[in-house]
């Protein structure tokens, strides 16, 4: 019977990065600031108290990351009911998605990690058998890419992510309100409370919800209506693909800075809105707003609106789901 691991990277600057099979989740992300080491990354103490969550710490997830309107999706004139896990709605992958499963450790060095998953035909009621590559990298310019690849024996949705929270202050911080973060993105997706696609697209400039120039977290963020209905940033944001970097996160004592660049087309801007009583290091729980996640993605509900401007979220027999984030930390 496979057994959850913990897996240990490190770079030649003292950067190191934590990891598990179970979830194929990161679990850790300690910088070396001041002389110090900073812990940069949301987690638990414990597997039993990772297992009990739900916000989804760090883990990989899939089949389909973020949600899928009624849990239904159509391919090829044919109607599939998925599995439904918040209210009518799919939310990351169904009740037991890839964030709920013990990976394999198809090979390890002391700077890269593959973990591997098969998923069955039907799984949390997507069609075709899925064979799934995580793997990790800590790079030696103190970059984490994480590349993810993917192949299916019948045509359905892929989108991984992975689902890391940050708070660049480290764990003494409580909040990441005073961060100071940049999307280059032109266009985002207004969504309803249940984070379903309200309208099309919609240019940043309405609403209040426009990042292109860096901005702290805390600025006027209950004062936009779109944020109201979703109590903080929780939109997906269409980037723009002429910028080299997607996003741009900045420590509130200015102290580090990560950059995410992605060849998904979006990303999740999610402030942690709804992180109270998750359970932390400390043997206590974290607050609303503890940590920040930045989840490169399809837009959600891309199944169900095939004419929205990104590529195809649908895989394909004989194709190659090939996709690749980086987070990438600098010390000020």
């Amino acid at each position: 019977m496979p057994i959850k691991q913990i897996i240990t990277l490190s770079n030649k600057h003292g950067m190191q990065i934590k990891l598990s099979n179970w979830g194929a989740t990161w679990l850790s992300c300690i910088l070396p600031v001041d002389g110090q080491n900073r812990e940069v990354l949301l987690g638990c103490q414990t597997f039993e108290q990772y297992e009990k969550q739900d916000a989804y710490l760090g883990a990989t997830i899939g089949r389909y990351a973020n949600r899928i309107a009624n849990a239904t999706i159509d391919i090829d004139n044919r109607h599939y009911p998925l599995v439904a896990n918040q209210g009518v709605n799919q939310l990351h992958g169904g009740k037991l998605g890839f964030d709920k499963q013990l990976w394999h450790i198809q090979s390890q060095s002391d700077q890269q990690i593959t973990f591997t998953l098969t998923s069955p035909d039907g799984d949390q009621g997507f069609p075709g058998e899925l064979n799934v590559e995580a793997i990790y990298q800590l790079t030696d310019d103190n970059k984490v890419v994480i590349k993810f690849k993917a192949t299916t024996t019948k045509t359905t949705p892929v989108n991984l992510t992975n689902h890391a929270y940050f708070n660049l202050d480290g764990e003494t911080s409580k909040d990441i309100l005073n961060h100071s973060l940049q999307v280059n993105a032109n266009l985002y997706l207004p969504v309803d409370s249940n984070g379903i696609a309200s309208n099309d697209l919609v240019c940043v400039t309405q609403n209040d919800m426009d990042l292109r120039k860096p901005r702290l977290i805390s600025d006027r963020l209950l004062a936009s209506l779109d944020r109201q209905i979703t109590s903080g940033y929780d939109h997906a944001y269409l980037l723009d693909k002429n910028q080299a970097i997607a996003a741009q996160l900045i420590s509130s004592d200015k102290k580090v800075t990560m950059n995410v660049t992605t060849t998904k087309p979006s990303l999740q801007i999610y402030t942690g809105n709804f992180l109270q009583h998750t359970p932390n290091r400390n043997n206590s729980e974290y607050g609303n707003f503890a940590g920040i996640a930045l989840e490169s993605q399809f837009l959600p509900d891309s199944p169900n609106h095939p004419d929205w401007p990104q590529p195809s979220c649908f895989l394909q027999p004989k194709q190659i789901y090939e996709h690749h984030t980086a987070y990438q930390f600098f010390i000020n």
